[in-house]
């Protein structure tokens, strides 16, 4: 069975009653798939493919008008998100009547627990913590101050060095003597891919020493943050330069710092 544990919590008890309800789903499918008992599942499939369409339809929804109403900086990587789930649930769905019954569960229930795993600890978690867009473009610079230590040098020292890198990014979306900031902006996404794969790892080390319990938790948001930097196209950001750094300082500061100030700070 698969639970909704604490560290699926994002602190909004609407948009959490409704991840309930998909675990509820999910458990339905583990279930029908290790029923040695009922031979023929084509029905229950299919009644459980037309409730994921109709649920996640109906949640998506929902949480898409929250991230409008909050203008949460996010809004438009979940959009692209949800419409990925969507569309495997439609090429799913379009398989029920020619694939193997207990393949066609296997598949469906490996995706669901991955995705939805990944997409709460590593997106929605964010909902409502995320630094507004507004927020820091009225600020002159983003400056590692005393509100994000944690306590833990070596873990404080690479956050230090990850505001080092988001500096650099704001210093190239202010420069309007450069025209073509490609080349910056290939070697920032480089410089930042690399070291935060180097912090995650002696971050993740530590509380791997230290028996945290939330290690579990922190390896989803950062396998999340990785991944999301992974997504960025380059080929998009040599046509949309500006807009491209701009959107990058939007994630990064609000990522960060959300992640320093309501999942780092935890740590110690």
């Amino acid at each position: 069975m698969y639970k909704f544990t604490d560290d699926c919590l994002i602190g909004m008890e609407r948009l959490d009653n409704e991840h309930r309800e998909l675990f509820r789903i999910i458990n339905a499918v583990a279930y029908l798939l290790g029923n040695e008992f009922k031979e023929d599942k084509y029905d229950d499939m299919v009644h459980l493919l037309h409730e994921l369409r109709d649920y996640t339809e109906y949640h998506f929804h929902d949480e898409e008008k929250y991230m409008e109403e909050i203008n949460h900086p996010e809004l438009l990587l979940q959009r692209k998100q949800h419409a990925e789930f969507t569309a495997k649930m439609s090429e799913l769905s379009a398989m029920v009547d020619f694939k193997d019954q207990h393949e066609m569960l296997d598949e469906l229930l490996r995706y669901l627990v991955t995705w939805l795993y990944r997409h709460i600890i590593g997106s929605d978690i964010m909902i409502g913590k995320m630094m507004p867009v507004e927020q820091w473009k009225e600020q002159p610079g983003i400056v590692f101050s005393e509100e994000y230590y944690t306590g833990i040098p070596l873990v404080d020292e690479e956050h230090k060095e990850l505001f080092r890198i988001i500096a650099d990014v704001n210093h190239v979306i202010v420069n309007d003597y450069v025209h073509d900031k490609y080349d910056e902006i290939v070697r920032l996404l480089e410089e930042l891919k690399d070291y935060t794969q180097y912090h995650f790892k002696d971050e993740e080390a530590y509380m791997e020493q230290i028996g945290y319990a939330g290690l579990e938790a922190q390896r989803k948001a950062h396998d999340a943050f990785i991944n999301r930097l992974e997504e960025m196209n380059l080929e998009e950001v040599d046509e949309h330069q500006q807009q491209t750094l701009e959107e990058m300082m939007e994630f990064l500061t609000g990522w960060l710092i959300n992640h320093i100030l309501h999942m780092d700070k935890k740590i110690k």
